[in-house]
């Protein structure tokens, strides 16, 4: 076992906790990236104690998002591609049509999960999705997120308010790549990027989503319920 995987030991999935039997599953389809961010916040500062959880499955317009810690100079070129400053970690990423971006929001607390453990589990969903293709992927030490062959397929910024997570995942899955040419990935110079279809995977996201959104519920020991778009 490496030094990557003992670091984030997810090899058994928790039990269901009986507090949070249910998350409600919202699949947003395409949409802008704004109005979709500001909906979680809205959603993580209205929240109590009994709220459910949710999950948010979206597909981004175009956009590049630099977090908190983001520098400018990791945009190399934006075009007529919008750049977005926002509230999550991490560095500088480019959101696009095909690409899978799930949103957990998530309250640790009830679910007794730290943070480290958080990232190490939705880093393992991504795996176990690639996986269930004969896709081979790992985590990286020191940069968060998921590799294949070294480009970058997953990768994760997110935000823990009052115990409570919001942004989340970004999985490659059949996109036009050129985009992350125009930027410093995750804020690494020339790191390689990579999609499920250029490996042999799916040529649409209808296929990975619900294994996705399996592998997120079996981790984390939710039941998952669907539930309309956002009003």
């Amino acid at each position: 076992m490496d030094a990557v995987t003992e670091a984030c030991p997810v090899a058994a999935a928790p039990e269901t906790p009986r507090a949070v039997p249910v998350a409600q599953l919202r699949d947003l389809g395409r949409q802008p990236y704004e109005p979709v961010w500001r909906a979680m916040q809205a959603f993580t500062d209205a929240r109590g104690e009994d709220t459910p959880d949710e999950l948010w499955l979206v597909e981004h317009d175009p956009v590049f998002t630099l977090g908190q810690a983001g520098k400018d100079e990791h945009v190399l070129f934006a075009g007529d591609i919008p750049v977005l400053h926002v509230d999550r970690g991490g560095q500088v990423t480019y959101h696009g049509p095909g690409q899978i971006v799930l949103y957990p929001l998530l309250d640790l607390r009830r679910l007794k999960i730290g943070v480290k453990e958080y990232v190490c589990r939705i880093e393992q969903a991504m795996i176990d999705t690639l996986a269930d293709w004969n896709i081979h992927a790992e985590r990286r030490d020191g940069a968060p997120g998921v590799y294949v062959n070294d480009a970058k397929i997953g990768a994760l910024g997110i935000r823990v308010r009052r115990g409570c997570t919001f942004h989340g995942l970004a999985f490659n899955i059949a996109m036009d790549l050129e985009p992350f040419q125009r930027i410093n990935p995750c804020g690494y110079q020339g790191l390689k990027v990579t999609s499920m279809l250029d490996l042999g995977g799916p040529s649409g996201l209808d296929a990975v989503k619900p294994v996705l959104v399996a592998h997120i519920a079996r981790l984390f020991g939710l039941t998952v319920e669907q539930a309309p778009p956002l009003s």
